[in-house]
């Protein structure tokens, strides 16, 4: 912990303006942004001190927004995320509004009803270099994207995967009326062989192929989970199996 600097001492809470709420060290808080177009900071209370004329100062590590960050928000950042950055600031107390809670991923998954202070954070995040940690997560559904808690996901019964109902051809209302459901892979494995010798491929659609191959590879910010292709003859044969459905 950092030291206090002479004519300021350190203190263990401070009551919001206005409000009977008592921040801590430890805390979670909303802060009021220069814009007031832009919502509030989220920010961690790491110290609260006051000098000698009792103006009161909070140590502060503050939370990112996807949109925030270098990358911006991309498809798997739910409405709720926040990165935990490796920024801290000294602000005023007077710019505390209010207290929120900042979940783990896990906890924030589990709750019934989310509340409008209620946010999670599942990586720590550089401000200057755009680096996340971890820099890997596992990815589901033939999208092979990290999960959003915001998204409905439906389990596979035969490889206990998880799908997006979209990307398996299916409205949110339809997918929350299955009582069962296996993906194309478990439920069609013998139609699939099938298909692959009724539609030739034309070197234009092959080349679009190992296109998106690339790109999917190319991804540094995701891992792959047990399903994903472990090489480039059955990546080809799902990528097949995708566009010969479409034509269908």
């Amino acid at each position: 912990m950092a030291k206090t600097k002479p004519g300021k001492k350190d203190l263990d809470s401070y009551t919001i303006k206005g409000t009977n709420k008592i921040v801590r060290p430890g805390d979670c808080v909303l802060m009021r942004p220069s814009d007031s177009d832009k919502p509030p900071y989220v920010a961690r209370v790491e110290k609260i001190e006051a000098d000698n004329r009792n103006n009161v100062k909070v140590r502060v590590r503050w939370y990112y927004r996807p949109e925030e960050s270098i990358g911006g928000r991309r498809q798997f950042h739910g409405a709720k995320e926040l990165f935990l950055s490796d920024h801290y600031d000294v602000q005023s107390a007077h710019t505390i509004e209010g207290k929120c809670t900042v979940h783990s991923f896990k906890n924030y998954t589990k709750l019934e009803n989310v509340g409008a202070e209620d946010y999670f954070c599942r990586f720590e995040y550089k401000a200057a270099t755009g680096g996340f940690t971890p820099d890997r997560v596992a990815v589901y559904c033939k999208c092979e994207m990290p999960y959003n808690p915001d998204d409905l996901m439906v389990q596979c019964e035969g490889c206990k995967d998880w799908f997006h109902p979209s990307c398996m051809g299916m409205t949110i209302e339809q997918a929350k009326k299955l009582d069962h459901f296996l993906c194309s892979d478990c439920s069609s494995d013998d139609d699939a062989k099938r298909s692959l010798n009724t539609f030739p491929l034309s070197p234009p659609v092959e080349l679009k192929i190992w296109s998106h191959f690339l790109t999917l590879f190319s991804r540094q910010w995701v891992t792959r989970n047990s399903r994903t292709f472990l090489n480039k003859e059955l990546y080809k044969r799902e990528a097949i199996g995708k566009i010969e459905r479409t034509l269908v």
